[in-house]
């Protein structure tokens, strides 16, 4: 492995200091350019209770959740625990991070600068083609929905720094360090859902205000337990947790009797 820390890497080992929390990490700093990681709801568990991994080992721990469900958005919350490792060098963490991360130490150090390098979600879709360029007529309102959807803190533990009409930035407390600066394709390929859904034919259903807070208490379940056969990235399933999350966004403001703004409102 080549010796070369990056400026970025740099600034990272700086930004650790002797141990800090990131994502859903603990780095500890051992000596000198050793390093340990772990999950950091396991930071005080003792050494020998935890699985070595190597390199190798972190890949498959980021690559598919504690029940086996492949992680397409290594963000997101619910990285395995159970593992430790030792970085013997600054490179060495540097590559333990990627493999954890991917691209979070120079989306970290970019994030970090006076005006880091955003794309809003207007920007984002308005160089869509093909099947995705629907996501370009995407009412605000909508927009405002799909984005929290998908980006809330259940599904993605990035920071969001863009932006789209009427939804401010992510508040700096409550997500991790590591920041978002553009839209992402499960959230282009959920707009893409959201607008098809918009399209259809909408159908009657008058609900009396009892049975609507059934139907919102079902959903919030079927989000807390998902079927482990349900692929995240697949929003053409109506089992999808994102799609789930669309559908409680759109119903929400009808338990406390507002009305949901329209496309042209």
């Amino acid at each position: 492995m080549s010796d070369y820390v990056s400026p970025a890497l740099q600034a990272f080992v700086d930004f650790i200091g002797d141990g800090r929390d990131f994502v859903e990490l603990r780095i500890r700093r051992l000596d000198g350019s050793r390093f340990e990681l772990r999950h950091a709801s396991e930071a005080e568990l003792p050494f020998d209770s935890l699985e070595t991994v190597d390199l190798a080992g972190l890949r498959r721990v980021a690559r598919v959740t504690a029940s086996g469900a492949f992680r397409p958005n290594k963000a997101a919350p619910g990285l395995r625990g159970g593992w430790i490792h030792t970085a013997c060098s600054v490179p060495d963490l540097g590559a333990a991070l990627e493999a954890l991360y991917p691209g979070a130490v120079p989306d970290w150090y970019a994030g970090q600068r006076a005006a880091p390098p955003i794309t809003h979600f207007k920007d984002f879709t308005g160089r869509q083609t093909g099947l995705y360029r629907i996501t370009q007529i995407l009412p605000p309102p909508l927009a405002i929905r799909t984005i929290q959807a998908c980006c809330g803190n259940r599904f993605c533990l990035r920071r969001r720094l863009w932006t789209t009409d009427g939804l401010a930035p992510d508040a700096e407390t409550g997500k991790s360090a590591l920041p978002c600066l553009e839209p992402c394709s499960l959230l282009l390929d959920l707009a893409r859902r959201a607008m098809k859904l918009e399209q259809e034919v909408k159908q009657p259903l008058a609900l009396a205000q009892g049975d609507l807070a059934v139907l919102v208490a079902a959903l919030e379940r079927a989000l807390e337990a998902p079927r482990a056969e349900v692929r995240e990235g697949n929003t053409m399933d109506p089992a999808n947790p994102r799609r789930i999350q669309l559908l409680l966004q759109s119903l929400q403001p009808l338990l406390s009797g507002e009305k949901l703004s329209g496309p042209g409102e």
